[in-house]
């Protein structure tokens, strides 16, 4: 039985089967802080059931999305040591599970995508021996390049948008190649298996597809910010920027969407998130 972290990884739960496992969850946590107050022994072995249910509940929920941790480290891992990377991704998993409010209605899985990134990354960062500022422009690269894949970014260009230096555009340039090449070298890692940036299971392609090309460098952010996954301040901090920032951001991509072609049919869909 393959496992992830020491973890056995089940299979990825249907929409219908993890929103039958939510109330067990909600109503877990519930009774565990109920089981400090004054009981009858017949009131507390029935919170006790009911904490026992949520953890098995909430096992469940995290071992069938332990398929997202290696999805993750394959397509961010390169050739680093892909153990010490699932258990990063691991970690972020359980801490997101710990934050998890079943009541809000939404996948798991989205939620949980940008704590399993910012772990792997952390161990990415310690593994390349990169400093924290130079794991954040290397990923601030990554995503300048994402914004047109058909095009090649010079040193001069790439300084401008990052604000840095021409050497230090240079340098970094250097360093995300590295890891390109780390990535074509890895035996794990198959090019036409890569995942979306955000775990976009529910979602139709031509919301995704209509929504990149309205966000571009932005869609994550934009992603976690509509499904109410992570607050703004969060999201900033993620992204390095302030929140005022990170307001304006959001705001040129809702600016978008209201101006799209696509306007009505993306604001329905957005309004069931």
């Amino acid at each position: 039985m393959s496992t992830v972290g020491g973890l056995t990884l089940l299979a990825p739960l249907t929409v219908a089967e993890e929103r039958e496992l939510l109330p067990h969850i909600a109503r877990g946590r519930e009774a565990a802080q109920r089981l400090s107050e004054t009981l009858t022994p017949a009131e507390r072995r029935r919170l006790q059931r009911a904490v026992n249910q949520g953890k098995d509940a909430e096992s469940t929920l995290l071992c069938a999305t332990l398929g997202l941790v290696r999805r993750r480290v394959k397509e961010r891992g390169f050739s680093f040591a892909s153990e010490d990377l699932e258990l990063a991704g691991v970690e972020g998993l359980a801490n997101a599970l710990r934050r998890f409010d079943p009541s809000r209605g939404i996948r798991f899985s989205t939620y949980a995508y940008p704590w399993i990134t910012k772990l792997v990354n952390q161990a990415i960062r310690q593994q390349a021996g990169l400093s924290e500022h130079e794991m954040a422009l290397v990923l601030a690269l990554q995503k300048l390049l994402r914004t047109d894949l058909n095009r090649s970014f010079g040193v001069r260009e790439v300084a401008a948008k990052l604000g840095i230096s021409q050497n230090l555009a240079r340098d970094i340039m250097e360093t995300n190649q590295r890891f390109a090449d780390r990535h074509q070298d890895s035996p794990d890692f198959d090019p036409a298996s890569r995942e979306p940036d955000v775990d976009t299971h529910d979602a139709p392609a031509w919301v995704i597809n209509e929504l990149r090309q309205l966000c571009g460098a932005d869609f994550d952010s934009f992603w976690q910010f509509a499904h109410r996954t992570m607050s703004i301040e969060e999201i900033a901090r993620s992204q390095g920027i302030s929140r005022q920032g990170m307001s304006k951001r959001l705001e040129k991509c809702r600016r978008a969407v209201r101006e799209s072609p696509q306007a009505q049919r993306l604001q329905a869909w957005l309004d069931q998130q």
